[in-house]
């Protein structure tokens, strides 16, 4: 498709998961990004009592907060409904009760302002959330890791991804959450593990690396973060439990720096001649020790390196409105009747002819 010359003023819609989100983000024609605003509304004090998120208490939320903080974050850009191009919200995947609230909001803001809809992959906000504060120009090599999703995609361009590789198991975000659990620390667990861990010694406990000797590009954090569970368990001074957050917390970023490398050289052979370019996003992006250790490889594999600010890292919905401007962009949008959806793999046709997990067994989000 040929891109649109005009300028794309978007409102997006974030409801995935445990955060009430909206924002406006204007697209122009050359490309140049600019966040009008970005509003966050967070559910951490009403998950924390038990120790994680429970989806009903979320919806529920989502739905006290989603029109005050969507006219917010119109008020805080400075534009009406007048003003848009369009409405973008999370359609998936994430919590499903979650994600119907923010879509079912955007579906109604496009019909009664007859407005284009674009129903917005959250791993897609994810994957582009480097552009909104970078010039990082397609293709690129990601690293996505967020919460329960870990997977590494050579993107091409909007809506056009390719895995390399992916969780077998658990993500590195839920190990991180779950071994902070173990540790007794609150929640979220992920930031309050690796602020444990600057007081400790990464090499006080050996940690299993798993993997170790396969050519492709998958994860595995279920047997790291039973070992980590199980020595939690005789630990008696604050001492070694910042020894263990320590060394769980350099045995991820082991991992994840491992694959990437992996990853990169397969992704270098493929772009010979082309700029080769490393994007690291989602939460786990967040983590200091994470970024060292993959800006390290990424400078050793001749790769530039981009991650967002911290502030885009964790799910928001200037992403997803950034997502649905580059849609709009090049023609495309949605019907009103785009279901919401609790799995939807960036990578839809690969996923299906080669799924990570088998029918009926429980497994990562995409």
């Amino acid at each position: 498709m040929t891109p649109d010359s005009k300028t794309q003023t978007v409102l997006g819609l974030e409801t995935s998961c445990d955060e009430t989100a909206a924002a406006v983000v204007r697209l122009d024609a050359d490309g140049t990004v600019e966040v009008l605003s970005s509003v966050i509304a967070s559910q951490i004090a009403a998950h924390a009592p038990f120790g994680g998120v429970v989806p009903e208490i979320a919806a529920r939320a989502h739905v006290e907060s989603i029109d005050a903080i969507a006219a917010q974050a119109l008020a805080d850009a400075g534009v009406g409904f007048d003003g848009l191009t369009g409405v973008a919200a999370t359609a998936g995947p994430g919590l499903v009760g979650g994600v119907m609230v923010g879509l079912s909001f955007g579906k109604a803001i496009a019909l009664a302002r007859g407005l284009p809809l674009v129903a917005v992959n959250h791993l897609e906000g994810h994957a582009v959330s480097a552009r909104l504060a970078a010039q990082v120009g397609y293709p690129f090599l990601l690293l996505l890791v967020s919460g329960g999703h870990c997977q590494l995609l050579a993107v091409e361009g909007i809506g056009a991804c390719r895995r390399l590789g992916s969780t077998i198991d658990d993500a590195a975000g839920e190990a991180f959450d779950k071994i902070a659990k173990t540790l007794g620390l609150p929640y979220p667990g992920g930031p309050a593990l690796e602020a444990l861990a600057e007081a400790g010694d990464p090499a006080h406990f050996e940690l299993p690396r798993m993997l170790l000797g396969r050519k492709d590009c998958d994860f595995s954090f279920s047997g790291l973060k039973t070992a980590a569970a199980r020595i939690a368990e005789g630990l008696s001074t604050q001492a070694e439990r910042a020894d263990l957050a320590a060394a769980a917390q350099a045995a991820i970023a082991a991992q994840l720096a491992e694959r990437s490398d992996r990853a990169m050289g397969l992704y270098a052979a493929e772009h010979a001649g082309q700029g080769l370019r490393f994007v690291v996003a989602g939460g786990v992006a967040a983590n200091g020790a994470v970024r060292v250790r993959l800006q390290a490889v990424a400078q050793t594999r001749g790769f530039s390196f981009t991650a967002p600010p911290l502030a885009y890292c964790t799910d928001n919905a200037a992403m997803i409105a950034l997502a649905g401007a580059e849609r709009l962009a090049l023609g495309m949008s949605d019907p009103l009747d785009a279901p919401a959806r609790p799995r939807w793999p960036l990578d839809e046709a690969a996923a299906s002819a080669n799924p990570t997990h088998a029918p009926g067994r429980k497994g990562a989000k995409a």
